[in-house]
């Protein structure tokens, strides 16, 4: 189904290009009745010719649709021409317009200048006219071409839509099925009186046909092995392969590229089929015709097998596009098989209905039987699309927690295709049985090629997910979360587009003005925009930020630590290089492709005005995040105290910085709280920090000795600095204890938690050792009168109820 359109297509464009060959020639080198260009300079004359004419055929209307079409043809030639000729003079121009600058402003109104200087100006103002001659002719040419072609554009579009409502006699009318028949048995007469006249046009020649016969018989025999059987080989084959992909990445894509055999050797037996019969040379023009259109008949069915294996395998262990479960399958198989036997068809009918043989009347005839089968497909394709979003939404419920579903973007695309299906299999045969034949079959033939293009989408998403795990390492499972084999999907669908506006009746000479508007940019102040320009800005930003990386990647590993800078210096001076190559690549890339940074200036101050207002808070903290790297008051791996937030510095960027705390959380941290706020940076410079024990002893116990054990403890701890030596502090009398301070200075800061910890122990068995005690928290209630209390409780006694095993 899908090949059947794309070969059809690209034969036709090829037939094209070789009876259009010289016409384009001459469109591109010198137009009808045009004098040949000589050092680069247009012959106008002949251009007024040319347009004249056009212009005159133009206001008629009676020009037939080929004739326009190469009429369009030239004045595309022409117009081409005419936009390469507005660059011209552009250097001599911009020189000219540099030494009028260089005299400076012309004088005020009122005011005069030095006579040389006027007399300069003068002189320059001429020759600027002069130069900018051919640009002001060229470009009013190009416009008056680009007019002209939009005219003919809008005269061949009118004549398509015209074409489209055009209704031939209604084929449900019974009147109409007797000439239908006969046209059956005129064909046969037809076909056969070709072939007694080809047998007669031999003997004339003293030619007998049956003496290719033997050679014919061989390639006809090669023919029928390569359409019934090749298939059934090559499934076997890929069905090996794709039992083997655990095995060893790769096996997808060749699996892939196995099966398009199923396709190729069918399509080489057809062609072979068609080659024997054409060198046995006993069909005439509509036996020919009606070969041809018999042969795509099963071209479309082979590549409808194809495309129907591929995307719903018989291989219960082979995953199914969109997920499909394995009971559908087969009816899906059966559905895309089904609409690609009747688009084969209805190629075979609308040859059969061109005959000269069969009477207009006896087209829809024809015609509808293959409508009505197309809308079946259609309609039994959209059901079966239908139960595999239900299959898919019950799947979701039961994987999410809450019961509920979220419909994804493939489920949207689904819904919407399964009602457009429905949508075109009902309207489709309603304007076929009306007698709207052309219009029925510019919805239904392109909705059917559309479908085998979504279908091959789909069916190459694997092989892609697969060569991507070669190529990066990945999994396969990896792979279809990575953003690179989307990217690779979405190429291959924006590359098919113009095979579908084809397919939907889009005129190849819409699509080549599209190009062409494509290629031909637009415009901003003097520079214009192309693809070409935003290619090589791509490509040159590309180089320098890859020559960026690798500097960036050189000074990390090679040349930085060699230095005597610490981490975060060498950091800072990474990120620094890394900003600043950014920056430079990209006025590099711009200012190589030719865009003047002026006008990008201007932009940029019209911007500045919403930077300040929207943005102030982004720019406050990338201002705050230059002044980190350049000031260094923190580095990556300094342990560092904001606010609540304590941790260590893992990364800082311009906007932000990343703390990870000692519980394994990242915590994102503005860089304007970095340089407002109060930052305490443990590790900063050195290691060397101090930590502080708080103890506090029963009242009674001996408080030098205390002081003593403690100071004895803090000295002997192996991770305590000798000097500053630690320190006991007696804090004074609380309301529980006595509290002690112990101070000691640590070589490391990063063992705080690992020290307080010990010297929390330390304490704990030396003070039980000595019999010091820690005392805790205790409160005593004093009763100032308690007789009031005694007097309130006897009441309430002598009126409380007797406990149940006491009597009454």
């Amino acid at each position: 189904m899908i090949f059947r359109t794309v070969f059809a297509i690209l034969l036709s464009l090829l037939l094209l290009g070789a009876a259009g060959g010289p016409l384009s020639a001459q469109a591109q080198q010198a137009p009808a009745g045009a004098v040949p260009e000589t050092n680069g300079s247009i012959d106008y004359s002949a251009w007024q010719s040319d347009a004249q004419r056009a212009e005159t055929l133009i206001e008629a209307g009676i020009a037939s649709t080929a004739f326009l079409t190469n009429l369009r043809g030239n004045l595309v030639g022409w117009r081409a021409r005419f936009l390469a000729a507005q660059g011209a003079n552009a250097s001599r121009i911009e020189t000219i317009q540099a030494q009028i600058t260089a005299l400076g402003a012309p004088p005020a109104e009122g005011a005069s200048e030095p006579a040389t200087i006027a007399e300069r100006r003068t002189e320059l103002a001429a020759q600027l006219a002069e130069a900018q001659v051919p640009r002001v002719t060229a470009t009013e040419a190009f416009n008056r071409a680009n007019g002209l072609i939009g005219e003919i554009d809008a005269i061949l579009a009118a004549r398509q839509a015209r074409a489209l409502l055009e209704r031939d006699p209604a084929p449900i009318n019974p009147l109409n099925w007797g000439s239908a028949l006969a046209a059956l048995g005129d064909v046969v007469v037809v076909v056969n009186r070709e072939i007694e006249g080809k047998f007669a046009e031999h003997r004339r020649l003293n030619q007998s046909p049956w003496d290719r016969l033997p050679f014919a018989g061989v390639l006809a025999l090669v023919a029928l092995a390569l359409m019934t059987r090749s298939r059934f080989f090559v499934g076997r084959w890929t069905d090996r392969l794709q039992r083997q992909v655990s095995v060893r990445k790769g096996r997808i894509a060749l699996a892939f590229l196995v099966s398009l055999l199923q396709v190729l050797l069918p399509i080489t037996g057809l062609i072979l089929l068609g080659v024997a019969v054409a060198t046995v040379d006993v069909l005439g023009r509509a036996g020919t015709a009606l070969l041809t259109a018999g042969i795509g008949v099963f071209v479309s069915v082979f590549s409808a097998l194809w495309l129907a294996g591929r995307l719903f395998p018989a291989n219960e262990d082979s995953p199914g596009a969109l997920g499909t479960p394995t009971d559908l399958r087969p009816a899906l198989r059966r559905a895309v098989v089904t609409i690609g036997v009747f688009l084969g068809l209805g190629g075979l009918a609308e040859t059969f209905s061109t005959l000269d043989a069969v009477p207009l009347v006896s087209r829809g005839v024809f015609v509808l039987p293959v409508y009505l089968g197309l809308a079946w497909g259609f309609y039994r394709l959209a059901a079966l699309l239908r139960r595999v979003r239900r299959a898919e939404l019950a799947a979701r419920a039961v994987d999410s927690d809450d019961g509920t579903s979220d419909a994804g973007f493939a489920g949207r695309t689904i819904t919407v295709i399964g009602q457009a299906l429905r949508l075109v299999a009902i309207a489709g045969p309603i304007l076929a049985a009306a007698g709207y034949l052309n219009l029925t079959g510019a919805i239904m033939t392109p909705t059917a090629t559309t479908l085998g293009l979504i279908g091959l989408i789909l069916a190459l998403q694997a092989p892609v997910r697969d060569l991507y795990s070669i190529l990066s390492g990945k999994t396969y499972d990896e792979s279809a979360q990575a953003l690179l084999p989307v990217l690779v999907n979405l190429l291959l669908i924006v590359g098919l587009f113009p095979v579908v506006a084809l397919t939907w009746g889009m005129r190849p000479e819409q699509l080549g003005e599209f190009y062409d508007r494509l290629s031909a940019g637009f415009q901003v102040g003097d520079t214009r925009i192309t693809p070409g320009i935003v290619l090589a800005v791509v490509l040159v930003f590309t180089i320098g930020l890859f020559a960026t990386r690798l500097l960036q990647g050189a000074l990390r590993s090679t040349v930085l630590p060699r230095t005597r800078m610490d981490v975060g210096a060498r950091n800072a001076v990474t990120s620094g290089i890394g900003y600043v190559g950014i920056a430079l690549a990209a006025v590099i890339a711009i200012t190589t492709a030719g865009i003047d940074l002026t006008a990008l200036g201007v932009v940029l101050g019209a911007l500045s005005v919403g930077i300040g207002f929207g943005l102030q808070n982004v720019v406050n903290n990338f201002v705050s995040g230059i002044i980190l790297l350049i000031e260094r008051p923190i580095s990556e791996g300094d342990w560092i105290e904001v606010g609540p937030t304590m941790g260590i510095v893992k990364a800082i960027s311009v906007r932000s910085t990343t703390i990870e705390t000692f519980d394994k959380t990242d915590v994102i941290v503005p860089n304007a709280d970095l340089i407002a706020g109060t930052v305490t940076n443990w590790t900063r410079g050195n290691t060397i920090g101090r930590a502080v024990v708080l103890v506090g002893v029963a009242y009674g116990s001996d408080t030098r000795h205390v002081q003593k054990v403690l100071l004895e403890i803090a000295r002997g701890h192996p991770d305590v600095a000798k000097y500053p030596e630690p320190g006991v502090d007696f804090l004074g009398f609380g309301a529980d204890s006595l509290d002690f301070r112990v101070r000691m200075i640590l070589r490391d800061i990063n063992k705080l938690v690992a020290v307080k910890t010990e010297v929390h122990h330390q304490i704990a068995e030396r003070f039980k050792a000595e019999g010091i005690e820690i005392p805790f928290r205790q409160r005593d209630i004093w009763l100032r009168n308690p007789e009031a209390l005694h007097a309130l409780a006897e009441p309430v006694a002598r009126t409380a109820p007797p406990e149940k095993d006491q009597p009454a």
